[in-house]
């Protein structure tokens, strides 16, 4: 049986509202904050695809208005889910910019987990959003996804093997410096800017590390912004695989 849900937030945004536009209307600006790789075309009726993993997901644009608001929705499928995510965007004096966001649709049999994991996850990516805008605005990223499976290792076992190997204190707290040193990879040397439960990130000169332990696998999100990610994909999926040998 299908449940219906609505989330909605709204925050404040240190950039113009072309800038905020720009960061969740196009594919390269999504692909700097968000999850996946993304392609947006930009007109209503144009698709919205997102890949993850190797995973495709598509949703219809339902409206498409330059620098103040747009909308999508995935197709619905047998059981009666869908999503549908509506973006508005309001100019502030002082050059900040509102955004609020709606994400609404049908949710499955297990629709209570799904509903608390998508109302954790909105903080937590309005948080990258307003630190990929306030450290590296104008630029766009690479982003590098990896998922290793953690076995009969606890979440909380897990949790300190990416704290141990990012030198990182457990309980992991804001503000605290990490540094890591991947094989294949340019050292890590940053700031956590977010920590709960399920995951932490991290932001360096060049990049925002996301790592996130899930039931039965670790993932991570990050976004690269710079010159030189060739591989880069490649190193850190050995990395997190290697991560609980």
């Amino acid at each position: 049986m299908t449940h219906p849900f609505e989330i909605e937030l709204e925050t404040v945004l240190p950039a113009s509202p072309e800038q905020v536009w720009e960061a969740i209307a196009t594919g390269p600006g999504v692909d700097s904050w968000f999850m996946g790789r993304n392609q947006i075309e930009a007109r209503e009726g144009g698709i919205a695809a997102m890949d993850t993993g190797g995973h495709r997901e598509e949703a219809l644009i339902t409206a498409y208005d330059p620098g103040k608001r747009l909308a999508t929705r995935t197709s619905t499928a047998e059981d009666g889910r869908f999503m549908a995510f509506e973006y508005l965007i309001e100019g502030r004096d002082g050059g900040s910019t509102v955004l609020r966001v709606v994400h609404s649709g049908m949710l499955g049999d297990d629709w209570q987990d799904e509903y608390d994991a998508l109302r954790r996850g909105w903080p937590f990516h309005l948080n990258t959003l307003r630190e990929y805008l306030t450290h590296f605005g104008g630029r766009t990223a690479v982003p590098v996804f990896a998922a290793a499976p953690t076995g009969s290792s606890s979440a909380q076992d897990v949790r300190a093997a990416l704290a141990r190997t990012l030198s990182l204190p457990t309980p992991v707290a804001l503000g605290t410096a990490a540094h890591a040193e991947p094989a294949g990879l340019p050292p890590l040397d940053g700031v956590v800017v977010w920590a709960d439960d399920e995951r932490f990130e991290i932001r360096t000169s060049d990049g925002i590390y996301t790592f996130h332990q899930g039931p039965g696998i670790v993932l991570t999100f990050h976004h690269l912004f710079g010159a030189d990610t060739d591989g880069a994909e490649d190193a850190w999926q050995q990395w997190l695989t290697g991560l609980l040998d």
